[in-house]
């Protein structure tokens, strides 16, 4: 039934998880696997074991799934607080010695402006809305696949806004994970930076020492975390799909003409000078994506949202695209490739400020690629990813257990200390 249900499903108009392969025929194309299609087929041809479901216990759950991310004001009077918070933050960005006072002074001014951008999007971030069900889709799918494990309960914990990591993790608390199960902290940044997921440890490592101790009576909540994932097949399909879904949208004698221009957020050069590693990952996942295209058309990567008149990680993507469009290039999609659902980047950056003077300057065939957001074929990856992370025995990456060249925080050391000192937790309870 569930081989049934899967072909049935494939073959469905408009919903085939297949790649599409350039030299394929369509008759062709329908019977090709990428290696990472094929394995997760497999799976589900694989004899069924019944999955310890939520109201059940296995032998090693439960088990917690946090999804971390910078998060977004759902509504406009939480933009304020968003903002406070955000400037106030030395690891994304670092304003020195003035921090304290810097911070609530630009967060104070910019706030009126960026209300007014939330509400051209629809009053507020879409990111806790995705990030919700993204999580609580993956973690129905690790129950069947993981019953050992099982129930495997979704957790959000933004960095500057509701559900902020002290309440996740004070519900961690309530619901019993410091007496048994284990929780896993999954960076929702594929690619890792200090500034970013760095940042989240951080303050769940902070969080940890507030509320349960250094060594807390029966060693307390037992952590691991999935710290980055950038060329995962799954995620890298997900990205090449919504990709070719908008190729399809221009004429075919253009298609291959059409310049893929990949946007990430950016980064201080004084971040990137230390050492972080986010470049090279953020690059890793465009090599990986435009392999799985064939390299069937023309790129580049590009950075956005820079803030402040400090120098920052470019080329630009607003200027890149302006660039291109006065060099003839009228056609080109944007693609958010450090991304995992839409916010304001996205809504507002790319759709309503990127694009609207591209339209302006008459690159009238700019657009972007759709947001991860609902794609079926990540939220699997998301589980794929989970399901091996769990698997393992393995409390962190080994490149958590490595600091930037400059590096010279304690907490950042403290926090790699903490997550690969985590391994003996961890192998005490995959039993």
């Amino acid at each position: 039934m569930a081989l049934r249900a899967t072909l049935k499903r494939l073959s469905k108009p408009g919903l085939s998880l297949l790649p599409k392969s350039p030299s394929a025929s369509s008759s062709q194309r329908s019977l090709l696997l990428s290696p990472w299609h094929q394995s997760s087929l497999a799976r589900s041809m694989a004899t069924v074991i019944p999955p310890v479901m939520q109201d059940s216990t296995s032998r090693n759950g439960p088990t917690a799934i946090v999804f971390m991310n910078m998060g977004g004001p759902s509504t406009l009077p939480e933009v304020g607080p968003f903002l406070s918070r955000l400037f106030a933050d030395a690891d994304l960005i670092p304003l020195g010695r003035l921090q304290s006072y810097l911070g609530p002074l630009i967060s104070r001014r910019r706030t009126p402006k960026i209300q007014d951008q939330y509400a051209a999007i629809g009053g507020g971030s879409p990111i806790r809305k995705w990030s919700e069900y993204q999580s609580e889709e993956m973690c129905k799918l690790l129950d069947q696949q993981c019953p050992e494990s099982a129930p495997h309960k979704p957790y959000v914990a933004f960095r500057y806004a509701d559900p902020l990591t002290e309440e996740m993790y004070q519900r961690l608390l309530d619901d019993g994970f410091a007496r048994k199960g284990r929780a896993v902290a999954f960076t929702q940044y594929p690619q890792y930076s200090c500034s970013t997921t760095g940042s989240s440890l951080n303050e769940l490592w902070k969080w940890r020492i507030r509320l349960e101790g250094k060594e807390p009576e029966g060693g307390g909540i037992k952590w691991s975390v999935i710290d980055r994932w950038p060329t995962h097949p799954g995620l890298v399909e997900a990205f090449a799909q919504n990709i070719e879904a908008q190729l399809q949208t221009y004429p075919a004698e253009v298609r291959k003409d059409v310049v893929l221009l990949f946007s990430a957020h950016s980064l201080p050069m004084s971040v990137v000078n230390r050492g972080d590693t986010y470049p090279s990952e953020v690059a890793a996942t465009v090599h990986a994506v435009l392999h799985r295209l064939h390299f069937s058309n023309p790129y580049r990567l590009c950075w956005q949202s820079q803030v402040g008149p400090s120098a920052w990680l470019g080329a630009q993507t607003s200027d890149t695209v302006l660039s291109y469009v006065r060099k003839g290039h009228k056609d080109m999609i944007l693609i958010p490739i450090a991304f995992t659902s839409d916010h304001i980047e996205t809504l507002y950056e790319l759709d309503k400020e990127v694009i609207h003077e591209a339209h302006k300057e008459g690159g009238t065939g700019v657009k972007r690629a759709e947001s991860l957001n609902g794609s079926r074929v990540f939220v699997q990856a998301l589980a794929d990813v989970a399901r091996v992370h769990l698997g393992s025995g393995e409390s962190c990456s080994r490149q958590m257990g490595i600091r930037c060249q400059g590096c010279k925080s304690e907490r950042c050391l403290e926090q790699k200390r903490f997550f690969v000192n985590s391994q003996r937790d961890i192998k005490e309870v995959i039993r």
